[in-house]
């Protein structure tokens, strides 16, 4: 009789909190698993919706009482972003779930999780194209190899698009990259798949033996680099064309620019001296030993604050974690970013300065910074 009584008192505290989702699942590796869905923006690792492990394969989460529900609660699991979410037992994409119930209990399953971004479906791979062999850089007095990686339905749309500038377009899509690449068209197709890759890159292939050159802004440790000559080519050259060429958003809110190393330091100077045209940083890895005392002018803050992604590995030299610590507090404590919660710091403790841990980051980022609204 006790036994009945406790389970009857159970189910009450859990209804009077609010709905109460049970899922156990196929699979368990450790990864923590989080509820996206129409009611956090499809946030895919928001804390505040991470369920709680009750056993082996098995998590729970209560809503709290008198929590804003949608109409109709849509939502799904993932282990942490869109490369990691649920799958069928044969690796397909599945539905978004949904209830209109606002107490009691849903149980769930899940089958299987996405893992390392496969499988990916061919019919969502990005429309790569090659705006030209040779695209003019009169700044410098050179060409360029560049190329477009278009939204999979790009031609049976009206839509326009926001755009990332990427440095480093040989690393970024190539099979026979020497040191592997970012599989950017891949994370592009899982990502579509789950409709937040609906963007359009343009990658600008570096400069061979001068690319720490052009890459390299001002006097530094390095020398005299052509970095200030390189980002007029890409705001006053390139951005232009690609707007007047491409269904493009023009506007700041919707325009990136990014890279990885090298090409994370330009792009860091990029934003800082056209925070009127970049809106999106994409920061990964930045060589900041090259800039020691790197100066941030507070004047050119926005009140539409710049939303920068920061990411940085553990075991990529001694000083990068230092520099990139270093680096967030000075862009807060100069009100650059007004907002601090429009700067994401990422650190892998394991990462290496290597692609393989750029690509896993590139869709987390591209995620935060173009498709959550927070």
């Amino acid at each position: 009789m006790q036994a009945n009584i406790s389970e009857s008192n159970s189910f009450k505290t859990q209804t009077e909190t609010g709905l109460y989702i049970i899922l156990t699942t196929d699979e368990d590796d450790m990864r923590p698993v989080y509820i996206s869905g129409n009611f956090n923006n499809w946030k895919t690792q928001d804390n505040d919706f991470m369920m709680e492990q009750i056993g082996i394969n098995s998590y729970h989460f209560k809503f709290p009482l008198g929590f804003d529900y949608p109409e109709t609660l849509l939502y799904k699991f993932t282990k942490g972003d869109w490369s990691e979410v649920e799958i069928d037992p044969n690796g397909n994409r599945t539905e978004n779930r949904s209830t209109k119930l606002h107490t009691g209990i849903q149980k769930e399953h899940v089958a299987r999780w996405r893992k390392n971004w496969l499988p990916f479906k061919q019919s969502y791979l990005p429309k790569v194209q090659l705006i030209s062999d040779e695209f003019e850089i009169p700044q410098l007095n050179k060409t360029r190899k560049i190329w477009a990686l278009l939204p999979h339905d790009y031609d049976k749309t009206e839509e326009r698009y926001p755009v990332m500038y990427l440095q480093d377009a040989q690393n970024l899509f190539n099979e026979k990259a020497a040191f592997g690449n970012w599989e950017i068209d891949k994370k592009l197709a899982v990502m579509s798949e789950y409709k937040i890759g609906n963007i359009i890159i343009i990658a600008i292939e570096h400069a061979e033996e001068d690319r720490v050159k052009e890459y390299n802004v001002g006097k530094t440790v390095l020398g005299k680099g052509q970095g200030k000559k390189y980002i007029r080519f890409v705001t006053d050259t390139l951005k232009p064309f690609v707007d007047a060429n491409f269904r493009t958003k023009t506007e700041r809110e919707h325009t990136g620019i990014g890279g990885s190393s090298m090409g994370g330091l330009v792009s860091i100077f990029s934003g800082l001296k056209n925070p009127e045209v970049y809106g999106k940083l994409m920061i990964f890895s930045p060589s900041l030993w090259v800039v020691p005392e790197l100066k941030i002018n507070p004047k050119k803050a926005f009140s539409a604050d710049t939303k920068i992604y920061l990411y940085a590995g553990g075991n990529e030299s001694e000083t990068m974690i230092e520099h990139t610590h270093a680096f967030y507090e000075k862009l807060v404590t100069t009100e650059f970013v007004k907002d601090k919660t429009k700067i994401n710091l990422s650190i892998n403790r394991h990462g290496t300065h290597s692609e393989t841990y750029w690509s896993d980051e590139f869709p987390k980022a591209i995620e935060w910074l173009f498709f959550q609204s927070k």
